[in-house]
């Protein structure tokens, strides 16, 4: 009886791992994530393959012209962004959305669907779409698998492509990054004002900028009143550098390098050449300078 009892326990046992053993899926699960600027966009979908089947035609079992696709397999591709941003010249908040599209040989319809949470196209509306844009399809090296990217990537701007058999559409992506950024650095500012690093990477950010480069030397300024630094030392050197006062910014330049030799880090390490080249090029721009206004003052006497 004991050892009925094992056996049918060591078989409920095997059957139970067998049902949990993970098998392949049709269309495998994917996830693309793509940082551009300060936006995080997000996009989970599913793969589906095209087998020896037609896609992309009037006759097509796959994605056919003129009717909505899911734009993927399984449930409602999910495209998320960070942060507000344009899809198509469309300007759309922040949040997940369903991704949908309808096919055609000489412009897409690419769709954001504020419904994310839904399977196939069975539960679409129109009336629930938050952006629709018309996109021209290009030719593409073949692809057997759905696939969707994020590239070519900038600061700014993006495309979304989506991608399969020898077709490919780009949605292009844009978000208001300086504007983002500028946004949440005075706001870190006006709420921790004493903090160092908030005010150091705020100037920093105005310097690569070019904007606003007074504000920058006062923020750079405070920092270095708040703890005298080699990060906050080089920013102000290139500030006064790039304000066209390359004899100021070399004593402050030089001072830097002193700072971050007497506790050196990594970012000291990493931009000493760079610091010492740029004192070298001040001080060449600075030398004409200084004698066009001694060759000044001996005139005057």
């Amino acid at each position: 009886m004991k050892k009925y009892l094992l056996s049918m326990s060591l078989a409920a046992l095997m059957a139970t791992a067998s049902v949990a053993q993970r098998v392949p899926a049709a269309s495998p699960a994917a996830t693309v994530m793509q940082t551009v600027g300060v936006t995080d966009f997000t996009v989970q979908y599913s793969r589906p393959f095209i087998k020896g089947r037609k896609v992309f035609a009037n006759s097509s079992a796959l994605a056919p012209y003129d009717q909505v696709w899911r734009t993927g397999a399984n449930m409602a591709t999910v495209f998320e962004s960070s942060t507000e941003f344009t899809f198509g010249g469309k300007k759309v908040p922040a949040g997940k959305y369903a991704l949908f599209s309808i096919p055609n040989g000489s412009a897409w319809t690419v769709i954001l669907n504020k419904n994310f949470n839904q399977g196939g196209t069975d539960n679409y509306k129109e009336s629930e779409d938050v952006a629709r844009t018309m996109v021209v399809p290009t030719s593409n090296e073949y692809n057997e698998a759905f696939k969707i990217e994020i590239q070519p990537v900038t600061d700014s701007t993006a495309f979304l492509n989506l991608s399969w058999s020898s077709v490919n559409v780009p949605v292009p992506l844009t978000v208001s990054t300086e504007s983002l950024t500028l946004t949440a650095l005075n706001k870190a500012v006006a709420e921790k004002p004493e903090d160092v690093a908030t005010l150091q990477s705020t100037a920093g950010y105005l310097l690569s900028k070019g904007k606003d480069l007074q504000v920058a030397l006062s923020l750079a300024d405070k920092a270095i009143g708040l703890k005298e630094s080699f990060g906050a030392l080089w920013t102000k050197a290139q500030i006064l550098n790039k304000l066209g006062k390359p004899a100021e910014a070399i004593p402050v330049a030089q001072k830097a390098l002193a700072v971050g030799a007497a506790n050196p880090d990594g970012a000291y390490n990493f931009y000493k050449p760079q610091v010492e080249k740029a004192i070298a090029d001040m001080q060449a721009k600075a030398a004409p300078v200084k004698e066009a206004a001694s060759t000044v003052k001996k005139k005057k006497k």
